[in-house]
């Protein structure tokens, strides 16, 4: 019986069969789980010939691994690593079934399909189009399919870098999601390769009061001194402070645009669709993402909570969170219920400069641009094994696709032809990095 999508290039078919896995992970342990994908993922690499290993330390939170034997064996290791978990999608919001894999205007639709069963996909096949031409890429490639990344990695990567670390021996770099992709800047693109990662703060606040009849006069109310939290922490407006990735990109997008480079967010304006996702590289952001109190129209609760998602300059972490307790008040608590690391590493160095000529390649004169990635990714658990992590997943894109707002939004998609770009400079990386 022939695949579904038999007339698709390798790479996005394989896209669209991860798709299809609903592997949405809701946070705090509540998950799908990522089992079946996982098995998928061992399936391909099986018959390629290699051996996969896995690791489940929670039920159904699978990890999976492969190891790449390189021509020379005496360099260090490279991990090449996605996430098979996805940000749940609300199907009545999309006008797809997100978890479909549907093929449509040229594009794939569907949860995943930017964030990042697409590149798990041009890992797969970027490594089976090197094995099945019988050769080998030029250092030991270390292929790592985690789970939990949309919570952190905390049941994930956290706990294969803890219990697994003998996975990752010999390496000391590592290449994943959320950089090598294509932003458009006037009428020209430039390329961007994230070389830093800002700090993640997940903290819930939680405001306590008495209970009490709806219709009474009660001022001592949760719901809303909670109300008041959120609102002033919500609405501040964090200032701008630069890291030497962040004047680096500063620097390159000035001498490409022209524009000052003393107006970081006039360039990061330049840059289209993508001004969004670009503004939070240069500033604290802390954004309120979920409300809980109550369960009655008549009952005010003793409780509320909300969950703020903050994101952080890296070194800026103890300041920014003794402003948050004074953004929140004394009545509010607050607890942290996931932090982890900001990164950076300079954009320098043999692995940047093939990845650099990979682009060029298949894209000559096109200028690639580092950046620091506003959220976060599994590179933050290697780098407590030592492992230097970048963002690496090359796409060229439509200048009028709002790629970045795609990432945990609604109808995410990609374009078929940037998916086959994206597989043809990966095959290229890894044969020569």
């Amino acid at each position: 019986m022939s695949h579904p999508d038999a007339e698709l290039p390798e790479v996005a078919r394989i896209a669209a069969d991860l798709i299809r896995f609903d592997t949405s992970n809701y946070g705090g342990g509540d998950a799908k789980g990522e089992r079946e994908a996982a098995e998928y993922v061992g399936e391909y690499l099986s018959a390629l010939g290699l051996v996969p290993e896995y690791y489940e330390p929670i039920p159904r939170r699978t990890n999976v691994m492969a190891r790449v034997p390189g021509r020379d064996r005496s360099r260090p290791a490279l991990v090449v690593h996605g996430h098979l978990d996805v940000v749940p999608a609300m199907a009545d919001d999309w006008s797809v079934d997100p978890f479909a894999g549907v093929v449509r205007d040229g594009m794939l639709w569907g949860r995943g399909a930017v964030d990042m069963k697409n590149m798990n996909a041009m890992i797969l096949t970027s490594v089976a189009e090197i094995l099945r031409a019988g050769e080998q890429p030029e250092r030991d490639l270390i292929l790592v399919f985690f789970a939990d990344e949309e919570n952190g990695g905390v049941e994930g990567s956290a706990l294969v870098v803890r219990d697994r670390p003998e996975w990752f021996a010999g390496a000391t770099e590592a290449i994943s999601e959320v950089g090598g992709y294509s932003i458009p800047v006037g009428e020209r693109r430039a390329y961007l390769l994230q070389v830093g990662e800002k700090a993640m703060l997940w903290i819930r606040l939680i405001a306590k009061g008495r209970a009490g009849h709806g219709s009474r006069f009660h001022p001592d109310n949760a719901v809303t001194k909670l109300a008041e939290a959120v609102a002033r922490i919500g609405r501040t407006a964090w200032p701008i402070r630069l890291t030497d990735t962040t004047r680096d990109f500063l620097a390159r997008m000035s001498a490409f645009t022209g524009l000052p480079a003393d107006d970081p967010d006039g360039l990061a304006a330049a840059a289209g669709p993508a001004e969004a996702f670009l503004r939070s590289t240069l500033r604290t952001t802390t954004n309120p993402t979920v409300l809980q109190a109550g369960y009655k129209h008549n009952v005010i609760p003793a409780r509320a909570e909300a969950l703020i998602d903050v994101r952080v300059i890296p070194g800026q972490e103890d300041e920014v969170l003794a402003q948050l307790r004074e953004l929140a008040g004394d009545d509010i608590e607050i607890e942290m219920v996931v932090q982890d690391i900001g990164m950076e590493t300079p954009f320098a160095g043999p692995l940047v400069d093939v990845m650099v000529a990979a682009l060029d390649a298949h894209d000559p004169g096109v200028p690639v641009i580092p950046y620091l990635l506003g959220a976060g990714t599994d590179n933050k658990a290697l780098a407590f094994l030592g492992i230097t992590g970048y963002g690496f997943a090359p796409l060229r894109l439509p200048a009028e696709l709002d790629f970045t707002g795609m990432f945990h939004g609604v109808d995410e998609r990609v374009p078929i032809d940037s998916l086959v770009f994206g597989q043809r400079v990966l095959t290229d990386l890894l044969r020569t990095c």
